[in-house]
């Protein structure tokens, strides 16, 4: 998952993989914003990174077992409960996914005085809740 790799030199070769084009980091914060494709970046803890890896991988092999069951002509209600375990976990993702920027990228924005990160939020959270 190139996209998602964590930045740790002054500069890489960008996350779209274009040769010539270098990837600057600000020194003074975890955001990188890549400038051939506007493509932002977020450091990340190894831990950090594991424990969402491990939640996405679960919530894949739920929809793979879905597959299956289509596949096999299930039962739809039996579909459907499933479903609603796939879309809980994604919901549960998203809280902690959340919650973790709060803490960190919002509330160091809001310590260096970037109050647009608070915009920001504001409308993601809108549609998170549509």
């Amino acid at each position: 998952m190139e996209e998602n790799r964590i930045l740790e030199n002054k500069e890489e070769t960008c996350c779209c993989d274009t040769e010539d084009v270098k990837v600057t980091t600000a020194e003074e914060t975890e955001t990188e914003v890549c400038p051939c494709c506007s493509t932002r970046h977020k450091e990340r803890s190894a831990e950090e990174k594991k424990a969402m890896m491990s939640r996405l991988k679960r919530i894949e092999g739920q929809v793979r077992g879905i597959e299956r069951m289509v596949e096999n002509d299930a039962y739809c209600p039996d579909i459907l409960v499933q479903i609603s375990a796939i879309t809980s976990a994604m919901n549960s993702f998203g809280k902690v996914l959340l919650s973790n920027h709060i803490h960190n990228c919002v509330a160091e924005d809001i310590r260096e005085g970037k109050d647009e990160v608070i915009d920001e939020l504001c409308s993601v959270l809108q549609k998170m809740m549509k």
